[in-house]
């Protein structure tokens, strides 16, 4: 039985100390301790409702004791994994979460929902908010934009008289493929941050795929919605105390202002994306010699990106609208403590990734993997479906499928473009199968007031369908980029 060990160095105060196993496990052993770590991790998670990062950072100290890394250096270990998955997707996160936070607090979600649906007629509301859906989904997280647009979806529903997820279902449906595919979205972004992957690349291959995705909600949310499903009496009683619908209402915004205009709402959800994307085909055409590959390279960074965008919104939707400092200071302020949990799961995800790093169970799995001839692409996004089957989130399913490919990615010599198609991979795996251990099944089941029994034959039907399809149409991307066979 071969041995594995995949060394760290960690650079001390004077010199760079070498981290390995303390004894050289065989590689059935290492993947015995991975499986049974994955085990645990989600039984603490689902049997015993531990707090996800907390699960995480227990299960990685016991997966590199049983490993053998030395205890002395476990916690090395342990921060060298926080630090260097935080240092790359905490900022774009925080940024995205206020970005977020300044449009849904405008009115902006409102603003351009009712545009939108006025351009494409009554006639056409499930269409409508299928586009809005797109759009809003890209800067606010998916709990928070079902959570915002509800109150349309309904006022929607009792002109139309039908039950809320005649329309909401193909909005949520195209809303949550973005979540998991599309930075600034935290899921995406650790995994991004785990294997190196670029952010503009997978910003560009994640919403070319989400486009026929978004029809492929549509079109499959009209097939279930042809059945009648029986509607909460919680929602029901909601619905009958909706007076008119006024499309010009803003419950969030400030000062003595309108709501924004829907063009300035698209113009600052395209700006990083666009500013991202340009900077990203600049690196790609420029070569590293030319002297304005490092202004492509600035401009196209997505901290700079997330940030020009935020300041934007600041003087767009906070300075000329009139509100006060404190006002807008407070506003900001609440967007952050939301994130913290989200950023300590994306910590504890690095943290398991570095244990399986450092430990040989990632070269390990990479050894495995290639014994099967199942190409990488296709193994994340299997690990990954299984995870977020498990244990619900699609961060921690993302992170932690990351964390046991980087060994494999790292070892494997591929270009910029396939690690960007694996991540994309991944991320559809978390898009799939979301039923009772996943938050946003309870916030779509308890919004659009459906039964659990409907909510599993509607929603988890849905999202598996557009996960499965997502994966497909980034096979195809990779058999492209030169990805088949490997």
């Amino acid at each position: 039985m071969t041995s594995v060990s995949h060394p760290l160095t960690v650079w001390a105060a004077d010199a760079p100390a070498v981290i390995t196993p303390s004894v050289h496990l065989g590689t059935g052993v290492l993947l015995t301790i991975a499986a049974a770590g994955i085990a645990l991790l989600l039984v603490l998670i689902i049997r015993f409702k531990i707090q996800a990062f907390i699960a995480l950072l227990f299960v990685s100290i016991v997966v590199a004791v049983a490993a053998r890394i030395p205890l002395a250096d476990v916690f090395t270990v342990v921060s060298n994994g926080v630090g260097a998955t935080l240092g790359k997707v905490a900022i774009l996160i925080a940024l995205g979460a206020l970005l977020g936070r300044l449009i849904e607090f405008s009115g902006g979600v409102q603003s351009l929902a009712n545009h939108v649906t006025e351009k494409f007629g009554r006639t056409r509301v499930a269409i409508a908010l299928t586009v809005v859906g797109f759009l809003v989904a890209i800067p606010v997280f998916f709990e928070v934009g079902i959570i915002v647009l509800v109150p349309i979806v309904y006022a929607f529903a009792k002109i139309a008289g039908v039950n809320p997820i005649k329309f909401g279902l193909p909005m949520a449906g195209i809303m949550l493929s973005i979540h998991v595919v599309v930075p600034p979205h935290p899921g995406v972004v650790a995994g991004a941050g785990i294997l190196g992957a670029d952010i503009g690349l997978i910003a560009m291959i994640g919403l070319a795929i989400c486009v026929p995705l978004g029809f492929l909600s549509y079109a499959v949310a009209g097939l279930m919605n042809r059945r009648e499903y029986a509607l909460a009496p919680a929602v029901k009683a909601q619905l009958d105390e909706l007076g008119h619908f006024d499309t010009h209402a803003s419950s969030s915004g400030r000062g003595t202002a309108g709501p924004p205009r829907p063009a300035l709402i698209v113009f600052l959800i395209a700006a990083p994306i666009v500013q991202i994307l340009i900077g990203t085909a600049g690196t790609l055409i420029l070569g590293k010699d030319s002297p304005l590959y490092g202004l492509a390279s600035f401009v196209g960074n997505p901290f700079f990106a997330l940030l020009v965008a935020v300041t934007l919104a600041f003087f767009l939707l906070a300075v000329r609208r009139g509100w006060s400092m404190k006002d807008t200071g407070d506003i900001l302020e609440g967007g952050l403590p939301p994130i913290a949990s989200i950023l300590m799961v994306v910590a504890g995800g690095g943290v398991f990734g570095e244990v399986l790093r450092v430990s040989g169970i990632g070269a390990a799995l990479s050894g495995t993997l290639d014994s099967l001839g199942l190409p990488i692409v296709v193994m994340g996004f299997v690990i990954s479906l299984a995870l977020r089957a498990a244990q619900g989130s699609a961060t921690v399913a993302i992170v932690t499928t990351a964390g046991l490919l980087t060994a494999a990615v790292q070892g494997g010599a591929y270009t910029p473009v396939q690690v960007a198609v694996i991540v994309v991979a991944i991320g559809f795996g978390a898009l799939g199968l979301s039923h009772v251990t996943d938050a946003g099944f309870w916030v779509v089941v308890r919004y659009y007031g459906l039964t659990v029994s409907d909510g599993l034959k509607t929603w988890t039907v849905l999202t598996t369908v557009l996960g499965f399809a997502g994966f497909a149409l980034t096979y195809g991307v990779w058999v492209l980029v030169g990805g088949l066979g490997t």
